[in-house]
């Protein structure tokens, strides 16, 4: 989706419905990541300078619909559920269940900083409320640190948007920059544990033919 068509569709929402039109975009994002917030945030920052809606209202409909993304896709990730998510590991080629077990070790662990962290990250911002579902975080806590996660990031870029003005369009170049560094460092990451597999296998592999 090009540039042009996410901010028309984003404006024409905001000029309908204000704030919750706002909200509703945002909501859309986190359902479908292709949607950029780098672009929606900044923009509902630039009707709130503008006087189209309050710079509070701003934050608490974008929030607002961070939140409502999040505990859909929290929703679908408990409606899947583990055994599924096992059942499916159990097919694929270089993974193990006690990769799985390890994940949902580390997120009993840390699945609060996941969640809050994760959402002021690019491409994870939607994924991190799915393993969320799945592992049935308390949905209380899941809630809290979705919000507050959301808030503050939604705040740096409405806040950007509301102090450029005009100029609001700028935000999305800079964001552009740290969405590819996390793609990259993603990437490095699966290759590194591909790699890893896959030399693993081979050893294994030789052990018994050896033996």
């Amino acid at each position: 989706m090009t540039f042009v068509d996410t901010g028309g569709w984003a404006v024409d929402l905001m000029d309908a419905l204000g704030g919750p039109g706002a909200g509703l975009a945002i909501a859309a994002e986190n359902l479908f990541p292709p949607l950029p917030s780098e672009v929606i945030l900044p923009l509902a920052g630039f009707a709130a300078s503008r006087g189209e809606l309050s710079l509070a209202g701003a934050l608490f409909w974008t929030t607002l619909g961070s939140l409502a993304g999040a505990l859909v896709l929290y929703g679908i990730g408990a409606w899947f559920g583990r055994d599924r998510i096992r059942a499916i590991v159990a097919r694929l080629p270089l993974v193990n269940l006690a990769d799985v077990d390890r994940t949902e070790a580390w997120f009993a662990r840390h699945g609060g900083k996941a969640v809050f962290f994760g959402r002021m990250i690019p491409i994870f911002r939607s994924l991190i409320s799915i393993p969320a579902g799945v592992e049935r975080m308390p949905l209380g806590r899941f809630a809290l640190y979705t919000t507050l996660g959301s808030l503050l990031w939604n705040t740096v870029f409405v806040l950007a948007g509301y102090v450029l003005g005009e100029q609001w369009w700028r935000v999305e170049r800079y964001a552009e920059v740290f969405e590819y560094a996390v793609i990259a460092l993603v990437l490095a990451a699966v290759g590194w544990f591909g790699i890893g597999r896959y030399r693993r296998y081979r050893q294994l592999r030789r052990g018994t033919l050896v033996r």
